[in-house]
């Protein structure tokens, strides 16, 4: 009985950490896409291209730059998105990598205190 006790505990304080998450996520996606007009079909500068793109974000998950080809961090940026789109966009698909990491200002991304990379596949 403890054994079970314990684990709804951890099961509980799990979901809650990721309940807690999900607000920011949502507002970084809204953000990101008012600002860039994130088309998969079009990429951020509107054509597909296989160089990056770069967004930064201050400590409260708002763009601090407008223009995605812009590679050195703005002064309040906290963190870095590091944006490829992998293949040209079909009609039903675009690939991309997606990298996150912080602090913004590092240019050397060996160096980085923290990153996140993710490959996603967007079905249209």
């Amino acid at each position: 009985m403890v054994e079970v006790t314990l684990a709804l505990g951890v099961a509980a304080v799990s979901l809650l950490i990721i309940a807690a998450m999900l607000p920011i996520s949502i507002k970084t996606n809204q953000q990101v896409s008012k600002q860039f007009s994130l088309d998969p079909s079009k990429g951020i500068k509107g054509r597909w291209d296989p160089t990056p793109q770069y967004i930064y974000f201050d400590y409260d998950t708002r763009p601090t730059n407008t223009n995605p080809n812009q590679s050195t961090a703005p002064s309040d940026a906290l963190y870095r998105v590091t944006l490829t789109y992998r293949l040209p966009p079909t009609d039903t698909t675009s690939l991309a990598d997606i990298k996150v990491s912080w602090p913004a200002a590092q240019s050397d991304l060996t160096k980085v205190a923290g990153s996140v990379e993710m490959f996603v596949a967007i079905n249209r």
